[in-house]
């Protein structure tokens, strides 16, 4: 299974009023572990930069002037994102900067969902956490991620820092609370928890062995007064301990199953 967790920084909210992409990162999970491999640029958008959105990425035209065009980049990033599913937060806004993207080249480019699946973190959290702050930030805060480097956005740094976040809500001790879990996940580990499996194999100990554990007994029932816990009465076959008696009842129960 192979995943993509991407992020987009912009010139402004709006892709509608003309607005670009200014950088994209994307970050490879491969059966949910983080790989190598990643997919970065920062890209120029021949428009101006609205203000607003400086103060959240700090990115300036400026420092955009010898940048490729998304066009240079187009085939590369689609080729990158091939058959993956696209983990993305707030997934209408980068998708929706990205179909516009891939509007601007034709329309043989089609649209990003033609490509891949998307999930969208954004909507997961508000389903697992209703009525609280959802965003990366409080993400972070809530499942206890470092995201101190993140003094302004930055595509590929929330990237990596969404895919810490995606896998911390979707595995782990997250899994365990199954109340609070989305039901598909919820329904597939109930499925697995019902799941026939054989019975367990049980080690009946040698002779030599049990003689073994009968010796240690009586010196822990000698030495404790004969407050031992692990004797108990004498039976016709001789003394037997409660984790015989276990190892006695667990084997007939798997006989009664087979």
């Amino acid at each position: 299974m192979r995943q993509v967790v991407l992020d987009t920084e912009t010139t402004g909210l709006e892709p509608g009023e003309g607005h670009r992409i200014i950088e994209i990162g994307c970050v490879d999970l491969v059966n949910r572990r983080v790989s190598e491999r990643r997919f970065h640029y920062y890209l120029c958008p021949d428009r101006d930069i609205d203000p607003g959105a400086v103060e959240v990425h700090g990115i300036t035209l400026a420092q955009l002037k010898d940048s490729p065009r998304f066009a240079d980049i187009a085939k590369e990033f689609l080729d990158f994102i091939q058959g993956a599913e696209l983990i993305i937060h707030n997934a209408a806004f980068d998708v929706g900067f990205i179909n516009s993207e891939l509007r601007r080249l034709g329309p043989e480019w089609g649209r990003i969902e033609e490509v891949c699946a998307v999930i969208d973190t954004l909507a997961l959290a508000r389903e697992l956490h209703p009525g609280q702050k959802n965003s990366l930030d409080a993400l972070c805060k809530r499942y206890q991620i470092d995201n101190s480097a993140r003094i302004q956005h930055g595509a590929l740094l929330d990237a990596e820092i969404l895919a810490d976040v995606y896998l911390a809500i979707t595995g782990g001790q997250a899994d365990l609370l199954l109340d609070d879990f989305r039901p598909a996940v919820r329904k597939k580990i109930e499925s697995i928890r019902a799941e026939k499996r054989p019975p367990l194999p049980v080690i009946i100990p040698s002779e030599g062995e049990r003689k073994e554990h009968h010796r240690l007994l009586e010196i822990i029932d000698r030495a404790s007064g004969g407050r031992c816990l692990w004797r108990r009465e004498e039976t016709d076959d001789g003394p037997v301990s409660p984790l015989e008696s276990l190892i006695e009842q667990y084997s007939d129960s798997c006989a009664s199953h087979q």
